[in-house]
């Protein structure tokens, strides 16, 4: 199962972007997916996830700001940063938890992260 994450970039502040990523592989079906960050010097965090069933958890410093959905015919999670701050600087990873044929329990893959940078 691979993880591809796009969609990071340089804005200024009040700016917005959108994250894609796309799961591949032998996958019987995902479950939840999300997105975490982590800042230079500072440990990943959650920013936001999903069910399977679409409901939703975001941190409280994104909320009202991004929203995350997913597309489950295309294995693809988003994430819509709106209000962008100087504080969301980090690079996003996204997650998914998966259930393959090769194991019995859902296991969580990562994406390879990508870089968001907003400037005041």
């Amino acid at each position: 199962v691979q993880l591809q994450a796009s969609g990071g970039g340089s804005v200024q502040a009040g700016g917005s972007l959108r994250l894609s990523c796309a799961a591949s592989g032998s996958m019987l079906w995902i479950n939840s997916m999300g997105w975490y960050r982590q800042a230079p010097g500072k440990q990943r965090e959650l920013v936001a996830a999903i069910s399977s069933g679409a409901t939703t958890n975001y941190s409280d410093s994104v909320k009202a700001r991004f929203t995350i959905s997913r597309d489950n015919a295309k294995n693809t999670v988003y994430l819509q940063m709106n209000g962008l701050k100087p504080e969301d600087t980090a690079v996003y990873y996204c997650t998914a938890s998966v259930n393959t044929i090769a194991t019995i329990n859902p296991k969580n893959y990562w994406g390879q992260g990508t870089q968001v940078t907003v400037s005041s």
